[in-house]
């Protein structure tokens, strides 16, 4: 009953559509004249008006002006403009193909590989990489990524080389929303990060909020990103593909009826373990993945979508030690024109993340994963010229698999055993508004409810006086509590139920055509956990939801930029400010034992954390050399204080490094245009070694010396900086032009200079000298690579 108060208040609030009669609504699609892609972020402008409009995620847009003679621009960047004169003298529906700017032209023509800077617009802390953008990145082994292409960006680095996963802004890589056409991918990585889960052929826009998040996203802390497929060719049959050294890929599209309907069908495949009994080895580790879509346009006013991803990864050490992981994304979605002003979009997703591991030494199988079902439901209301209205609502059921162990060898001794499931309901409604003060005062806020609903489960933990966390003063240590017994649930009882309002604003002021200001704050809310006490989260990791011992982590962030277009937009400079607080982040006491504990909570205290810092990004648009310059200074810290006087918390009670702190972090990305046969890439990547923890002593034990770690200090150490440069040449033949079948040839040289960077450093006694040495393991030296794209 609350649920539907919380709906009819958002409905109602958004009623009043109604508008003066002596205005005109101009409304449409714009798609890519090539394939009848549509186009995302196009800029639809009226000179005359000083107004404008942009096209949504699915290509659509809406501008409502008085009626006249006007003079329309349709640009998009990497297209020609297109320049049209209107008489608008009623209500206007118009669609345009825009051509792509290379296609066109016998000579060579150098197109920005960057978003260009939006002074108007009042989103701040995002950034956008096209498709082409991601494959000239030159990365390791050669297999373009998005989430390496990501990393290059201020305020956005990894754990370390061969690290899953990614931070935002000093948080942590559970705390980012990634979104596959609107779908919650819970695992992003392929082969422990080696490889990202993403398809780079089957991309078609990569959005990645930093702060200023808008109201439709929740659900996390420090970022979103959001990834949308192409849609498949309607009007030709293609086929694209690469082949590297360890990884190949394939993408067909085509029309199901012309101009009506298509489809898409991408695959990747990795084969390195093919050769590797050529070398007696029986180790094994591969990955596979799938991407489909389907479209069919119903009419003018309806499009039905159905698009899957299934990834799966597969690591195995002599038969005796396998692991495979992977996602299944389902998402079947409906886009409806209410009318000229009312854009809708239905999804059902279901999204599953599941792990496998066989022990065959040990003598059992271990599996766990978390499974939603989705149900979101947004509309866009396009009011005016000034005001636009976003809003809608979402519900996600979670089904939590912890583990479950399972004999495979009858003379194991092991029993079958399974930790207990979870079960939570998490709903959300919204409302955003994007508001056109003046010509240079431009607004966007909005309202996010959500509730958090932690359903029955068979069986809870209950402790003395509800503390699953003890302080052993005589020890000076945490330590967990002993379960004085369970209670059961049916699965329609509640165990917890949160509530949150999350407010978001954004401002930009618009100093004149080459200068902007802006602000924003947002509130964020996290209900999930991924509980992990590595650096990098690694498939054993288990997703845990809020409830009676664990509390949803609360963000409030804020941001002020100033941002510059120079030399007619052929530079520009972005550089902003933020300044995160997050209360109830998870910690965890020394000695805590994630793997297989039906107890969780007794491992877990609840901090808070803090991070903070200066981004600045430089861009050069035009030309034949283009790219960026990116730097951020930046803090990442956590604080566990004592619950009462007589704890002294973690860390003393102080504040601490987080383990994705990185004090500098700079990057050049460059791409030179050389002539029609040859392109050449490189980045250079500089930043602070991660937090680590050194000895502090040791003693001796039957002759060995066992080092020291002092519990009371986390990561007061670092490893060593990081640094690398890579670089990449793209051949393409001349024998291309004019003819269907398109090739091309990418070497690319990662680490160019053989960097040893440190992934880790251990403390050990030499067996040989009996001394003490620290023993430094790092992942790759210098790394070619040589791929060969096609399409026809």
């Amino acid at each position: 009953m609350h649920h539907f108060k919380t709906i009819c208040f958002l409905f109602a609030l958004v009623s009043f559509t109604a508008y003066s009669q002596d205005k005109n609504t101009l409304s449409g699609t714009v798609y890519d004249d090539k394939n009848n892609e549509t186009l995302i972020g196009v800029s639809i402008y009226i000179p005359e008006l000083n107004v404008g409009a942009s096209t949504n995620e699915y290509g659509f847009y809406s501008i409502t002006v008085p009626a006249g003679v006007y003079t329309l621009q349709i640009r998009y960047l990497g297209y020609f403009t297109i320049t049209e004169t209107l008489t608008l003298a009623e209500k206007t529906t118009k669609s345009f193909s825009l051509i792509e700017a290379s296609q066109s032209l016998d000579e060579i023509v150098i197109e920005s590989n960057t978003e260009r800077l939006n002074l108007k617009t009042p989103q701040m802390s995002v950034n956008n990489l096209t498709s082409s953008t991601i494959k000239q990145i030159p990365v390791v082994l050669g297999e373009a990524d998005i989430i390496k292409s990501l990393i290059l960006l201020p305020g956005v680095t990894s754990a370390g080389e061969g690290a899953s996963g990614f931070n935002v802004r000093g948080g942590a890589a559970d705390q980012n929303l990634i979104l596959l056409d609107e779908a919650i991918v819970f695992n992003s990585s392929h082969l422990f990060g080696f490889f990202s889960v993403f398809n780079p052929d089957v991309i078609k826009d990569v959005k990645l909020y930093k702060g200023g998040i808008p109201a439709k996203y929740g659900g996390r802390l420090s970022s979103v990103l959001d990834i949308y497929q192409k849609e498949g060719n309607s009007k030709d049959f293609n086929i694209t593909g690469g082949v590297g050294l360890v990884s190949s890929r394939l993408l067909i599209e085509g029309p199901l009826e012309k101009e009506k309907s298509s489809f898409l069908i991408g695959g990747r495949s990795s084969y390195a373990h093919l050769f590797l009994p050529l070398f007696d080895n029986d180790n094994k580790a591969y990955f596979y993945d799938l991407n489909t879509k389907v479209n069919y346009r119903i009419n003018d006013n309806n499009n039905i979508f159905l698009s899957t991803y299934f990834g799966k990864d597969v690591f195995g050490i002599n038969e005796s030690f396998v692991t495979n992981y992977g996602n299944t994304v389902v998402n079947l979605r409906w886009n409806h024109l209410f009318t000229d002003k009312l854009f809708s979009n239905l999804s059902v997703i279901y999204s599953d993340y599941f792990y496998g591991l066989v022990l065959d030494f040990v003598g059992f199988e271990w599996n766990s994963g978390i499974t939603n079902f989705n149900l979101k439901y947004d509309f866009k209301n396009y009011l005016s010229e000034k005001i636009k209205l976003s809003y809608g609502i979402n519900n996600i059921y979670n089904k939590f698999n912890p583990g479950k162990i399972i004999p495979n060898r009858a003379d194991s001794g092991i029993v079958a055993s399974k930790l207990i499931d979870k079960y939570a309901n998490e709903f959300a409604a919204y409302i955003d508004v994007e508001h056109k003060i003046n010509n240079n005062l431009r607004l966007q806020y909005g309202m996010r409810y959500s509730n958090f609903t932690r359903l029955g489960q068979d069986a809870l933990n209950t402790y003395e006086n509800d503390q699953a966390v003890l302080y052993n003063k005589e020890f000076k240590k945490y330590e967990s509590a002993e379960a004085t017994g369970t209670e059961t649930f049916k699965r329609s009882d509640v165990i917890s139920s949160f509530n949150n309002l999350e407010p978001r604003f954004s401002v930009s002021y618009t100093v004149n055509d080459e200068t902007a200001v802006k602000a924003s704050y947002n509130r964020m809310v996290q209900y999930l956990h991924l509980l992990s006490n590595t650096a990098s989260p690694n498939p054993l990791d288990v997703w845990a939801p809020s409830g009676k011992f664990i509390k949803p982590q609360l963000l409030d962030q804020y941001a002020i930029g100033y941002f510059k277009s120079l030399k007619d937009g052929k530079y520009t400079l972005e550089t902003e400010a933020f300044y995160k607080d997050i209360q109830n982040r998870i910690d965890y006491i020394n000695g805590a034992n994630l793997i297989a504990n039906n107890q969780i909570e007794t491992i877990i205290l609840n901090g808070k954390a803090r991070a903070y810092g200066v981004e600045v990004l430089l861009k050069k648009n035009e030309g034949k050399l283009q790219g960026w310059i990116a730097y951020t200074l930046s803090r990442s810290e956590q604080l566990t204080a004592g619950r009462t006087a007589n704890e002294p918390g973690i860390n003393s009670g102080e504040w601490y490094s987080t383990p994705f702190d990185k004090t500098h972090d700079f990057s050049i990305n460059a791409s030179y245009q050389l002539n029609e046969k040859w392109k050449f890439n490189s980045n250079f990547v500089l930043q602070t070694g991660q937090p680590t923890n050194y000895p502090v002593g040791q003693y001796e034990v039957q002759d060995l010396n066992v080092p020291i770690y002092d519990d009371n200090k986390r990561n007061a150490d670092r490893l060593p900086t990081y640094h690398r440069l890579d670089i990449a040449a793209t051949l393409t033949p001349k024998k291309n032009k004019n003819r269907r079948w398109q090739g091309e040839w990418v070497f690319g040289i990662y680490n160019l200079y053989g960097r040893q960077n440190a992934a880790s450093l251990a403390f050990r006694q030499n067996r040989e000298t009996f001394k003490n040495e620290a023993v430094q393991t790092s992942i790759f030296g210098v790394v070619p690579s040589v791929t060969y794209n096609f399409k026809f």
